[in-house]
């Protein structure tokens, strides 16, 4: 097979790879997509540390066309979105059912190999099988997706409440449509108008640079009162974080789903004085079958963000493309 092999940072190289084997409790998936992210640009520029040579590529979807002994969930010919993220099963967080947050999770395409190649070998419990008649560029986003479900429900949206998106990313332009599936009214907020219009045409009913100046005004001029019920944070950086306590009212709710990896200056003073309700989501638990029925519903849209496609022998093109600021969601093509 041929795979994009991270020999060290930014040293990435398409080369041919000998076929994986699964072996008892594994499939053996033929990637159709795979979506790039952030993670894996930094993983690719040297910003986050992993183990050489490592494929990348976690969020991938595929045919499955084989399985190791034991495998019941998933059979050959099987279109499968993968869960990339598997935990250890056995600590007390896993016990207690916080499997998203084992301290020994492993994750495919940054802790073992993943799904930028034209097979990829993974735990069978990784795979979700597609509903029928979902299409493979709907089936890509359903791991970030799953991130956004996983976030509303950490922010128990109800119906007729004010809810504010910062962010207008993939998970941003997700999130103002799960929420607006919930039965909420959305405000989408963004550092640039950059993609404001295309969150309207998503579900936003109303939208707020911070070009033109911070959201809290936006937020209480969309609410009619201090601000909105619930604020979703999907930007990730400290900016981020700061903006999102300034657009909820007092006693309102918010959920990080970014993550910033430098220190945010959050003035608790105001936490306090307000209670608001602080939350991190930490990407999903059994989010995997809410994104995929949202998905079959229509509920979400996703056409319009996978804005770039690439073979896997232009990958290097895909992570360039990445960074321009006309991308959303960059697709690897095997």
């Amino acid at each position: 097979m041929k795979a994009a092999v991270l020999r060290a940072p930014r040293d990435l190289r398409v080369e041919a790879a000998t076929d994986p084997a699964p072996s008892a409790g594994q499939a053996l998936v033929r990637v159709r997509a795979a979506g790039l992210c952030g993670t894996d640009f930094r993983i690719w520029a040297g910003d986050r540390p992993v183990r050489y040579p490592l494929i990348m590529g976690h969020e991938f979807i595929g045919d499955v066309v084989a399985v190791g002994p034991g495998v019941l969930n998933v059979k050959p010919g099987d279109a499968v979105a993968v869960e990339p993220n598997y935990s250890c099963g056995a600590c007390a967080l896993c016990r207690e059912g916080n499997r998203n947050l084992c301290l020994s999770r492993t994750a495919v395409g940054i802790d073992v190999d993943g799904g930028f190649a034209e097979l990829a070998r993974i735990p069978a419990r990784c795979c979700w099988p597609a509903p029928p008649g979902l299409r493979p560029e709907q089936l890509l986003l359903t791991e970030p997706l799953a991130v956004v479900v996983r976030a509303a429900g950490r922010g128990a949206v109800r119906q007729g409440e004010t809810a504010a998106v910062l962010g207008a990313g993939t998970l941003g332009l997700l999130a103002v449509q799960v929420l607006k599936a919930r039965g909420a009214r959305v405000l989408a907020v963004s550092r640039s108008d950059r993609r404001l219009s295309l969150a309207r045409e998503l579900g936003a009913e109303a939208v707020h640079s911070l070009t033109t100046g911070p959201g809290a005004e936006a937020a209480r001029k969309f609410s009619g009162r201090e601000g909105v019920d619930l604020v979703v944070e999907t930007a990730g950086t400290p900016e981020a974080v700061e903006e999102a306590l300034e657009l909820a009212r007092p006693g309102g709710r918010v959920v990080l789903t970014g993550l910033p990896h430098e220190p945010s200056r959050v003035h608790f003073f105001w936490v306090v004085r307000r209670e608001l309700t602080l939350l991190g989501s930490m990407i999903y638990q059994d989010e995997f079958p809410e994104a995929m029925r949202l998905l079959k519903a229509g509920a979400v849209k996703v056409e319009a963000l996978v804005t770039h496609r690439f073979a896997l022998d232009a990958i290097q093109e895909a992570f360039a493309a990445h960074r321009s600021p006309e991308s959303i969601k960059v697709a690897v093509i095997p």
